[in-house]
């Protein structure tokens, strides 16, 4: 209802449909077809029309001289949102993963600062799922499947799962690598609270299997697990994306190359119904070409 007296209001002021219709870029018979349905549910004629000029009728006058204000606010508030959405300049709330943050995206957020400081970035890390209506946040950062209807999502990429252990632990084992689960069941496990068994696939044969490993040490922070395993206390399945650094670095290998565990994919979030701002949209095409470039699905 508030567009169509937007327009009637703007109608008053042109002193013409015609008019009106040129200042809000809209077709003339939009323009009539509004009026019409603003007058239908006020009940009351607005406005006496000929066919070159509109004058306010004594009932027309009065939500005239109503709404002339609040329309005017509406389009103040709106021109500054419309101005603050097209800017570089100004404050950018995301939520994301802590540790994911702290390993894996922490080059990228160092860049973005740095290449971007009229981007006043919020950056909320927390391990927990935070809730965006709440905290406002222009967008997240989310890993695993996403059903919430009332938010918009685009996936950004894909991580494998690994069976990881360090070079040294391997060499106690007097093994190079693991070929068989039942290999798999006499190592020293570490492993974390959130998962009680591994879906694990062996990729010659396409098969799935149900592993339930007996757990050494568990953590509730996949952090720690890694860090049991470069200290070669054990072996872990682990994302690439919290490993990365060490796979490159030689303190973990990945141990069974025939066998993965169910990858985990990476979306970005945001609230239904609100067009990004242009710093959000930035950061979204920023961080998909981070993530296609630094996280490959499968290198062993």
């Amino acid at each position: 209802m508030l567009d169509d007296i937007r327009v009637f209001v703007h109608i008053a002021q042109q002193g013409g449909l015609g008019a009106a219709a040129q200042l809000l870029s809209l077709p003339p018979a939009t323009v009539t077809r509004r009026l019409q349905r603003l007058e239908q549910h006020l009940n009351c004629k607005l406005l006496n029309r000929s066919a070159r000029h509109c004058q306010l009728t004594q009932q027309g006058e009065v939500y005239y001289h109503a709404y002339v204000d609040l329309v005017a606010q509406f389009e103040h508030t709106e021109h500054r949102l419309n101005e603050a959405n097209a800017s570089l300049t100004g404050q950018l709330k995301v939520l994301a993963p802590m540790n994911f943050s702290h390993g894996f995206l922490k080059p990228f957020w160092l860049h973005f600062t740095r290449t971007y400081p009229q981007v006043a970035l919020q950056l909320e890390l927390s391990n927990d799922k935070q809730d965006m209506v709440n905290t406002q946040a222009d967008m997240a950062i989310r890993i695993g499947p996403q059903h919430d209807s009332a938010f918009m999502q685009q996936r950004l990429g894909e991580s494998d799962t690994l069976l990881v252990a360090s070079p040294e632990f391997m060499q106690r084992q007097n093994s190079e690598e693991v070929n068989t689960l039942e290999q798999l069941r006499t190592l020293p496990l570490i492993g974390t609270t959130l998962r009680k068994s591994w879906q694990l696939t062996h990729l010659p044969s396409k098969r799935r299997h149900k592993f339930v490993p007996r757990f050494m040490h568990q953590f509730n922070d996949t952090s720690f697990v890694k860090y049991l395993a470069c200290d070669g206390q054990g072996a872990a399945l682990l994302p690439r994306f919290e490993i990365i650094n060490e796979l490159q670095r030689n303190k973990l290998k990945c141990i069974a190359p025939n066998w993965r565990s169910e990858p985990r994919t990476i979306y970005v979030l945001w609230p239904s119904g609100r067009l990004l701002s242009r710093r959000a949209q930035l950061l979204k095409q920023q961080l998909n070409e981070f993530i296609a470039t630094h996280l490959p699905s499968d290198n062993g």
